[in-house]
């Protein structure tokens, strides 16, 4: 940070504080009873906050540097008490110098302004004055559910937990911006190059996912059944899935049904229960902000599976019709006629026929050994390569090396192997590169055999 020359050049350290005008900063000191205002001329981005909660809260620090042409370059600020001014306050030592020092060291992510969500609204009057303004724009059901979560908020009979739970529950369905179900065209060839950077093959994949794009053009509406992809570990369903809603430019979540043990879980808890929450579906929609959402369910087969507390594939079948789902705290249905899911699984056996019946089932082959060559030589070690931040050059194999690697992973579903082999490759290629000086790795098979263990 640097400010202003100060008129004396016989200190290096100041005591006094910060203050802010619009958006300019400024250090303010006092000596021999006349205050000075060095005004803030740059500041690291990642002090900008720092330097505004210290402002706001008339915080007295010292600041202490060295002079410059361009101005007094500030190298440490600590916790200062003024002697000459009752408008500064003490601010903790050990605070100061945990945040400067957690600054120094960090890095920042900017972030895009315009795609910040907006902040949610909490306050009983700004919820009261923001359903009226929005009413219109409402579902009537959610509309008329917010101004009976309203009625009960005024009403002094009812207890505070039950208060504080309707106001949370009025807030987050507040936050999300209810859509209709009307959808904008989608540029089908779009669609196809954005299928064919991700995967390779798996035509007839594709053409279901096309099929699904048209379908949408001409009626500007969802199918009224999802996909599930069926198919063995590895084979890139999951992948499919997120490429089908890049596709669609819908905000998309991830539902991963192995970890789900208990309905509430997705459905939410009642809110007689002074914990209660929100389920995770009720979450994907707060956390996407908006009605229209893409669910990738990853691994349904294990979602059928009944426990003594229900079957969590019942909540997804609300979910998955026209009518509404249900969360239990939130005790409004919400409307999902935005919502197209997009399911995973490796054995449809597990799946229960109601279930599987919300969906256009694609199965998902293995890959042949020719088209796991492909896939290794031109997208899996290529992939390894750009993370890595190495060229093409730097890394390559030969012929026969490529072939030892497809080999050795001919009866192995998927390509996961393939990928872990490329990044076990890749890596002691930057090894040797950056220990032995040298420009390029080429491996043959030997050398294969040798890293990856194959002997």
């Amino acid at each position: 940070m640097i400010v202003s020359l100060p008129e004396q050049r016989d200190k290096t350290e100041i005591t006094g504080g910060f203050s802010k005008t619009g958006k300019s900063y400024a250090f303010e000191y006092k000596t021999g009873g006349k205050l000075f205002s060095l005004k803030v001329k740059a500041l690291d981005v990642r002090y900008e906050k720092l330097v505004d909660y210290l402002s706001k809260n008339h915080f007295a620090v010292r600041i202490s540097g060295d002079f410059l042409t361009a101005g007094f370059r500030i190298r440490k600020i600590r916790a200062g008490q003024s002697m000459e001014s009752d408008s500064l306050k003490p601010v903790s030592g050990d605070l100061i110098k945990s945040m400067v020092e957690r600054l120094r060291t960090s890095q920042i992510v900017i972030r895009d302004n315009e795609n910040k969500k907006a902040s949610a609204i909490t306050r009983i009057p700004e919820l009261r004055d923001y359903v009226w303004c929005m009413e219109d724009t409402l579902p009537d059901n959610i509309r008329d559910w917010a101004y009976s979560t309203l009625r009960l908020l005024d009403d002094d009979t009812i207890g505070a937990d039950e208060k504080r739970h309707a106001q949370h529950a009025l807030s987050l369905m507040m936050s999300v911006q209810w859509k209709t179900s009307f959808f904008e065209p989608i540029d089908p060839h779009e669609a196809r190059q954005i299928l064919d950077d991700e995967l390779y093959g798996l035509e007839e994949v594709k053409q279901r996912v096309i099929e699904t794009i048209i379908q949408i053009n001409r009626t500007h509406t969802l199918p009224f059944y999802g996909l599930l992809l069926v198919g063995p570990a590895g084979t890139g369903k999951s992948q499919i899935a997120y490429a089908v809603a890049k596709i669609l430019k819908m905000p998309w979540a991830v539902l991963d049904m192995s970890t789900v043990r208990d309905p509430s879980a997705l459905t939410g808890s009642s809110r007689i229960y002074v914990n209660a929450r929100t389920g995770r579906i009720m979450d994907a929609f707060v956390k996407a902000g908006s009605s229209n959402v893409v669910f990738v369910i990853n691994e349904l087969d294990k979602a059928d599976s009944n426990t003594s507390n229900g079957n969590s594939a019942d909540s997804l079948l609300t979910l998955f019709d026209n009518l509404g789902f249900t969360d239990n705290y939130m005790e409004c249905a919400i409307p999902t006629n935005g919502v197209y899911p997009i399911a995973t699984a490796n054995d449809i056996s597990k799946i229960s026929g109601p279930l599987r019946s919300r969906f256009a089932v694609i199965e998902i082959p293995d890959y042949t050994p020719k088209e796991k060559k492909i896939i290794f030589r031109d997208y899996s070690l290529p992939k390894i390569l750009k993370h890595l931040g190495m060229k093409p050059e730097e890394c390559s194999l030969t012929e026969s090396a490529v072939n030892r690697i497809i080999e050795h992973f001919h009866d192995t579903p998927g390509c996961r192997d393939l990928e872990q082999a490329a990044e076990h490759l890749a890596s002691h290629a930057l090894y040797e590169i950056e220990a032995t000086g040298k420009k390029s790795i080429r491996f043959n098979e030997g050398q294969v055999n040798r890293i990856l263990g194959f002997d």
